[in-house]
């Protein structure tokens, strides 16, 4: 199994984070079956930099091929539609793993652009390799949604388009599936400032997406939450 990650800022990590990806190679790792990480990216976001050009993981272990992504701060569906046909072409994932939608909401598109910038990015999937399955999280909103009612009901708004988009382009031979929300997952306890996962909250990520793929499509094993 090929996997790609794509996503934000809380996909790429920063300069010492060790990422959720990280949590998700681990939890791949320990099913004892053969997968590979694909994309064409491996970087932490380095804030000097201002880029995603950072080797700096908080577990200098963590192999360089198992690094591999498309994901990158400040960037949403609106940017990975553009680029996420030619990355399936060359990198041919079996399964897509997106976290993406607040950034988005936060400074690009409203809820309706949003979401027909989803039903692009999943088209463009497709178009590249038809057989491709994709699961995506929903927005988690993070502490702007506690002081801005409008940009909660925004990410709701979102949330709940997405659910139309995934239930309307769902097919057997290209599996589409809406990851549920982190379990217990709580801005305050998960993250570091608000909307980027600390460790803890890095397991919560991996789990939502591993434990999606095992409900729904039998795919590897339930994660393992302390």
């Amino acid at each position: 199994m090929r996997y790609l990650f794509v996503g934000d800022s809380m996909t790429v990590g920063a300069a010492g984070d060790y990422t959720w990806r990280y949590r998700m190679w681990q939890h791949l790792c320990g099913l004892g079956e053969r997968f590979t990480v694909v994309g064409p990216r491996t970087g932490l976001y380095d804030a000097a930099a201002d880029e995603a050009v950072s080797g700096d993981y908080a577990d200098p272990g963590f192999p360089a091929h198992a690094r591999r992504h498309l994901a990158g701060w400040g960037e949403g569906w609106l940017h990975m539609v553009p680029q996420i046909g030619e990355v399936v072409r060359e990198h041919r994932p079996d399964v897509l793993l997106v976290s993406l939608g607040l950034i988005d909401l936060g400074f690009y598109t409203d809820a309706e652009e949003t979401a027909a910038n989803v039903a692009r990015f999943v088209a463009e999937a497709r178009a590249a390799r038809p057989g491709v399955r994709m699961v995506l999280l929903p927005v988690i909103p993070n502490t702007r949604a506690d002081l801005d009612p409008g940009f909660a009901d925004q990410c709701a708004e979102l949330n709940e388009r997405t659910a139309k988009v995934v239930a309307e382009l769902d097919s057997p031979a290209s599996p589409l599936l809406l990851a549920s929300r982190p379990a217990g997952y709580d801005i305050q306890l998960h993250t570091y400032d608000g909307t980027h996962p600390n460790p803890a909250g890095e397991h919560k990520l991996a789990a939502a997406f591993a434990d999606a793929m095992h409900q729904a499509w039998d795919i590897g094993a339930p994660y393992e939450l302390d």
